[in-house]
């Protein structure tokens, strides 16, 4: 199955995740953009392309026996319209957030300094949506969808509400906490997700494009 960790920069996703690597018994860990950004500019339809790229990867892992825990900012809505995220036999998406004044300050530390104040307000308008999407999948979908590759299945879930079973973003929010902390919720959250699956009460277990959403234990 496919066990993403979403959000905007500076919360911590990929820090959490390669800090599970070597707690999870048949968890690979990757990084979203760890084959590289192009650009600046990037071009259009790039996260588009990569989103699929990795749920494409998560099938090959699928194949062997493993499960994909994947960083990088592509939220529930832009996983689920990958052209081949009905082949999977499971996903999960976990928002990794952080208050903005922290995020500023992990920014600020980052990568030698080099985001400047419009960057960091674009990050934290980012998680701002990022919140919404996660509540609500008609929370400005447009956002995602508009000017996307054309083989991205937005139809898939653009008719669901917020009390859609399929429509769960599990949210753990790092303000204040240990990083110790942070990644045995991670883990938890991981653990959780893959017993879900094994017994049946994944929400978004392989079929879960059918018209009708299958009973599901929301807390799963």
């Amino acid at each position: 199955m496919l066990l993403k960790l979403t959000g905007s920069s500076g919360a911590g996703k990929t820090t959490l995740a390669f800090a599970l690597a070597d707690r999870l018994d048949g968890v690979v860990v990757h990084e979203f953009d760890e084959v590289g950004v192009p650009g600046p500019p990037i071009p259009p339809h790039w996260r588009n392309h990569m989103t699929e790229m990795w749920v494409r990867r998560a099938l090959e892992y699928q194949d062997r026996g493993m499960d994909l825990l994947l960083s990088g900012n592509s939220p529930l809505g832009e996983v689920l319209a990958a052209p081949s995220a009905p082949l999977l036999n499971g996903i999960a998406v976990c928002l990794i957030d952080v208050a903005d004044q922290d995020r500023r300050h992990r920014l600020a530390a980052r990568d030698g300094g080099r985001w400047d104040q419009a960057a960091t307000d674009a990050f934290c308008g980012w998680a701002a949506w990022h919140r919404g999407h996660a509540r609500d999948p008609r929370f400005r979908p447009d956002v995602i969808i508009d000017g996307s590759w054309p083989e991205m299945v937005w139809r898939r879930w653009t008719t669901w509400t917020a009390e859609d079973p399929r429509w769960r973003t599990y949210l753990i929010d790092t303000t204040g906490q240990s990083l110790a902390t942070s990644v045995n919720q991670v883990e938890r959250w991981v653990t959780e997700q893959r017993e879900a699956h094994r017994s049946g009460r994944l929400a978004l277990a392989r079929g879960w494009t059918d018209e009708t959403p299958r009973p599901t234990d929301h807390d799963a």
